[in-house]
């Protein structure tokens, strides 16, 4: 992020208001992309939403949130100890006025995977989408579960 920088003096100086509007849009814009990052992602624009994890005795719980997206739209993944949860939506607008044919797309794509501080298991898992905040319950896996006996020949 680029703040302001003291210039040395060298001379008398006009203050351009127009400069100064075009540093504060710059730094608002850096402002929220460090709220909702974005990154470009296969020609389109990605958010990486922020994911909340929380560790109980027996599970984890995690909590995201995915506005403007419906719950068909959401694909949960599970692979080992990362989690997957990717989102893709879109809507379509076409307006006619005069002869003239306007037809507008719109397209949003989330994504982010973390790895869990936990080893889970699939069965007994739940996800509930409510007011755009996804919430995963995931069961942890016992100390019993992880050990495997190995028998010998």
């Amino acid at each position: 992020m680029r703040w302001p920088m003291r210039r040395s003096f060298s001379g008398p100086a006009r203050w351009d208001p127009f400069d100064e509007i075009r540093r504060t849009q710059e730094r608002l814009n850096q402002l929220f992309e460090d709220f909702m990052p974005m990154e470009e992602w296969g020609g389109g624009k990605v958010y990486t939403p922020a994911i909340d994890i929380k560790e109980e005795d027996d599970k984890l719980l995690v909590t995201t949130d995915l506005p403007g997206i419906n719950k068909e739209d959401v694909q949960i993944n599970l692979k080992e100890d990362i989690l997957e949860i990717s989102a893709k939506t879109g809507k379509e607008k076409e307006t006619e006025e005069e002869g003239y044919l306007r037809r507008e797309r719109a397209y949003t794509q989330f994504y982010r995977a973390v790895r869990l501080p936990a080893s889970v298991k699939e069965e007994g898992s739940t996800a509930k989408m409510e007011n755009g905040v996804l919430t995963i319950t995931l069961p942890k896996m016992q100390l019993e579960e992880l050990t495997k006996k190995i028998a010998i020949e």
